[in-house]
């Protein structure tokens, strides 16, 4: 047979024919008919996706098969919607599948990520009218678009093109979509409607800044564990310890960069992998304050610890308390046990501004770890204020 691209349904009846006739032969490897049988079912297979285009499921269609297919009640499948309430009311189609349900489904149950964004408004475009303005004229007041000299109604008017240049600045290995985010990244549940094109935009910043301050240390998997994160908790007591740490960091292979969030993402910290597969810890000093920078820094650092093998992307808002999973309560129980062990916390008796600096100078760490946990734990955000080193970090980074 005369191989060739099969363009109507004779053509296809003809080469499912022939097909059969190989198949029947049992051809050789390596013989002639074997390279037809293989060439032939390729055209087949190509004319048949074109002509009979199966439709993917709907995302509840998929999500009820799998319920199916496991045995699950909607009282099981409550822990990946967040309530009972809210399973009822995906499934009965009164509410949309939001981006945690779209990651726990495609994380917890296989659930295709292609499958349970479609037909969800879910796709990210660089279209003019998909970016807010806010979110553009933030990207350019810090230089995120290299060579570009207009206003922001110049940027406005040609973002598609600007922004498409912006994605190919990081390095091909790391390349990723706005719609790949959704699924790839692990984000701290957030009570606030999150601009996911500025959260990609601002991921693609931190990579890229990265790449351009290649490390010379090779990052050992593993290294990060509580004694890491405890030695460099130490450095918190000199004056320069943000700086400090940095150094101490890029020493073991690990990137810390510092980049300001953008509008509507409403983030704190972040970790990913960089090119050469060095972790990137991505600190927005949202606050200027020293406790803040301490445990931010020692929860991203837990998440290398215990999770960047398993997800590649961790994306946290410290603010948000809400419906915390057990990745982001193990992060945040490894952090504080790094900075101030709870065998020594549980022995605290901080009634002056003198206990808590004795108790920092005893763990030999910033008095402000110390009063910072003591407000938020306590709830009491009127004591030790002045400990909290308010305005000593984004000076160290030319922030």
């Amino acid at each position: 047979m005369h191989l060739k691209l099969i363009k109507n349904n004779d053509e296809h009846q003809q080469a499912l024919a022939r097909l059969l006739d190989l198949m029947d032969s049992n051809p050789q490897e390596g013989s002639a008919q074997a390279d037809e049988l293989d060439v032939l079912s390729l055209l087949i297979e190509q004319y048949e996706e074109k002509a009979f285009p199966i439709d993917l499921p709907g995302p509840v269609e998929a999500i009820q098969f799998r319920m199916e297919q496991q045995g699950l009640s909607k009282k099981d499948m409550a822990p990946y919607f967040g309530s009972a309430s809210r399973v009822s009311e995906v499934l009965s189609g009164k509410r949309k599948l939001s981006i945690n349900m779209m990651r726990n489904l495609h994380r917890e149950l296989g659930i295709p990520a292609e499958v349970l964004l479609h037909d969800q408004d879910a796709t990210l475009s660089s279209s003019p009218d998909s970016w807010d303005t806010s979110v553009l004229k933030a990207m350019l007041e810090r230089d995120y678009f290299e060579g570009f000299k207009g206003k922001i109604k110049d940027l406005q008017e040609y973002s598609e093109e600007w922004v498409s240049r912006f994605a190919q600045s990081i390095p091909a290995n790391v390349q990723i979509e706005p719609a790949y985010l959704r699924s790839s990244a692990h984000q701290r549940s957030n009570d606030k409607v999150v601009d996911e094109l500025a959260l990609w935009a601002w991921q693609v910043r931190v990579q890229t800044r990265a790449s351009e301050r290649p490390l010379s240390q090779k990052y050992i998997n593993g290294s990060v564990d509580l004694a890491f994160m405890q030695r460099l908790a130490g450095e918190s007591w000199a004056e320069n310890g943000p700086a400090r740490a940095q150094e101490f960091l890029n020493h073991h292979g690990i990137h810390l960069i510092i980049e300001p969030h953008l509008p509507k993402t409403y983030l704190d910290g972040a970790v990913m992998l960089g090119e050469k597969g060095n972790p990137i810890i991505a600190l927005c000093l949202r606050h200027d304050r020293l406790d803040n920078f301490w445990f931010t820094l020692m929860h991203e650092l837990a998440h290398v610890a215990l999770h960047l093998e398993q997800q590649s992307i961790f994306l946290d808002n410290l603010e948000s308390q809400a419906d915390l999973d057990d990745i982001e309560k193990e992060a945040d129980e490894m952090a504080l046990e790094a900075l101030i062990p709870m065998k020594a916390w549980k022995k605290r008796c901080l009634l002056s501004t003198a206990d808590v600096r004795e108790l920092a100078k005893k763990l030999h760490i910033s008095p402000s770890i110390v009063a910072g946990r003591y407000r938020k734990e306590m709830n009491s955000y009127k004591k030790f204020g002045g400990l909290l080193g308010r305005n000593q970090v984004r000076d160290q980074f030319n922030f």
